[in-house]
């Protein structure tokens, strides 16, 4: 009778140790997923110029870059340079997202419709635009306040100016911050080494 009180005993202390165990390795899986999620962008959504929503979800396995824009900008040229990179890489899965955006200077004045029709007619743009958002501040757009959380830069960490640059890895990590002076044709090498 001792007998079968002892194994009964180890059996139920086997079986504990091992729920416990498996207890701790799920919570360890569920943690990294966590950390997963929240250090990648794909739980982030954006708007059209037309208000659909879309998820940056859809664009797993893209390398993306994102770009803060102003068409009334001295570096508004950087439309040609940034369309260039579309045109050239899109099939071989870069997506170029243009931010519009009117805290510099007030420099994207524009509704959402006219902005994308300047940008269409003016500058040949046809790599995709967002609605226009803010990427400093109290109302700054969640997005932004990923991007720089994962890029930092000294001092305050604000966007610097129009066509500041960010690149995400076909992982969904922020790799990558640039000035808004980076010219896009600078970008190249960078993105064929990523693709």
């Amino acid at each position: 009778m001792r007998r079968i009180i002892s194994a009964l005993a180890i059996a139920t202390l086997v079986f504990s140790c091992d729920s416990g165990t498996e207890q701790k390795i799920e919570n360890k899986i569920e943690n990294q997923e966590q950390i997963t999620m929240k250090n990648n962008i794909y739980n982030h959504t954006y708007l059209t110029p037309t208000g659909e929503s879309k998820s940056f979800e859809d664009l797993k396995g893209d390398l993306i870059l994102i770009v803060n824009t102003a068409t009334q900008c001295g570096l508004t040229p950087q439309f040609e340079g940034l369309e260039k990179l579309h045109n050239n890489y899109s099939e071989k899965g870069l997506k170029v997202l243009g931010f519009p955006c009117n805290q510099f200077g007030g420099q994207e004045p524009l509704t959402n419709e006219e902005m994308v029709e300047t940008c269409k007619v003016n500058h040949g743009v046809t790599f995709e635009l967002a609605q226009k958002i803010e990427v400093n501040g109290g109302s700054e757009n969640p997005l932004y306040s990923f991007l720089k959380s994962e890029q930092k830069i000294e001092g305050e960490n604000d966007i610097r100016w129009n066509f500041e640059k960010f690149l995400v890895n076909k992982e969904g990590e922020v790799v990558k911050r640039f000035s808004p002076q980076t010219t896009p044709e600078e970008l190249t090498a960078e993105i064929e080494g990523m693709l």
